[in-house]
């Protein structure tokens, strides 16, 4: 290869292998911008002029200005390259198949949760005192007469306030806990929950799908979502449910240790406290949605721990929420139509 051979890269022009004289590059100096100078460097221009501040100076100017032409280059070509397109496109479809593929997987999980209890239900629950299970379901539906038998008070009061969770249940999945995204409706399963309670309600689970529909301010005023809504609800439930949780503290170690042992051997006992475990298990998810829904996260989060407290916490959040009516939830349809 020839000595006066000259390297070309990135479309530059030749570096000539000798260095230029110090008054050519002195003139050079003075005509470049100096707006250009002082983006790049704090020296002032009598500075410059100096011999010994010319060596560092003009080449590491020349030098950043090749690197940033080569760098806008390769932008160039990347931001018109349709191979990053596809990338990107294929990124977000990815994400959009993992978050799919969370829904779904949960929704398994529910459906196997529920196989596995019923399951347990019909063929691994104790069922030692069928006929005692008979007689103590007349007794807690009033069915009975006074025969001098005192029921347990732990039953007496796990009993009741399984007929106040579907309540509160109704007063969380309605409306904030409905599906847009299915036809499934959410109001037969709370009707069949005050019978069957978490083993029914488990099935809505698996199929819903968020976020909930917007809510016209007619339905408001209307059954059943006036009295859903209503303080006074929420407060009586409360009340109730703290004056039962309250009996049976107060009933005494023999009372629960009778209940324990009804819990081993009657199916009624055992089958009714798992549904209480599971109600109480799912109902800080639906609180959390519900505080979703009504944009009050920012005011209402303290509320969150306080969930964990079997029905009390849920049926305080109920007491304390915003209403509907105030929430960005609500949107009236025949007002849109109006503006």
């Amino acid at each position: 290869m020839s000595a006066n051979t000259v390297l070309i890269s990135c479309n530059f022009t030749p570096v000539p292998r000798t260095r230029p004289k110090l008054k050519t590059q002195i003139q050079n100096l003075k005509s470049t911008n100096l707006t250009f100078l002082n983006r790049t460097t704090t020296l002032k221009f009598s500075d410059v002029l100096q011999p010994h501040n010319l060596k560092p100076f003009v080449f590491p100017i020349r030098k950043r200005f090749l690197l940033q032409k080569c760098q806008s280059i390769l932008d160039s070509q990347n931001s018109e390259d349709p191979d990053l397109d596809d990338k990107e496109s294929s990124e977000l479809r990815s994400k959009e198949d993992v978050q799919k593929g969370r829904d779904w997987t949960t929704s398994i999980l529910l459906f196997v949760l529920w196989g596995g209890l019923m399951y347990y239900v019909f063929n691994l629950a104790p069922n030692q005192t069928p006929s005692r299970d008979v007689y103590f379901l007349e007794k807690l539906l009033n069915l009975r007469g006074d025969d001098g038998f005192v029921m347990n008070e732990v039953l007496v009061s796990l009993w009741y306030i399984m007929g106040l969770w579907p309540l509160v249940y109704s007063m969380l999945l309605l409306p904030t806990g409905r599906s847009s995204k299915s036809s499934i409706p959410v109001w037969p399963f709370l009707v069949l929950s005050f019978f069957g309670g978490a083993y029914v309600l488990l099935p809505y689970f698996v199929l819903w799908r968020p976020p909930p529909p917007p809510v016209e301010e007619t339905e408001l005023n209307k059954w059943p979502l006036n009295f859903l809504e209503s303080k006074l609800t929420a407060g009586i439930s409360l009340a109730a449910g703290l004056g039962l949780i309250l009996y049976a503290i107060f009933a005494g170690g023999d009372v629960w240790k009778e209940f324990l042992q009804y819990f081993r051997e009657s199916k009624l006992v055992h089958v009714t406290s798992i549904d209480f475990t599971l109600l109480s298990t799912f109902a800080p998810f639906w609180v959390y949605n519900d505080i979703t829904a009504r944009k009050w996260y920012h005011k209402g989060s303290w509320l969150l721990p306080i969930t964990l407290v079997p029905f009390l916490g849920p049926s305080l959040y109920l007491f304390l929420r915003p209403p509907l009516s105030k929430m960005p939830v609500s949107v009236s349809k025949t007002s849109l139509e109006q503006e």
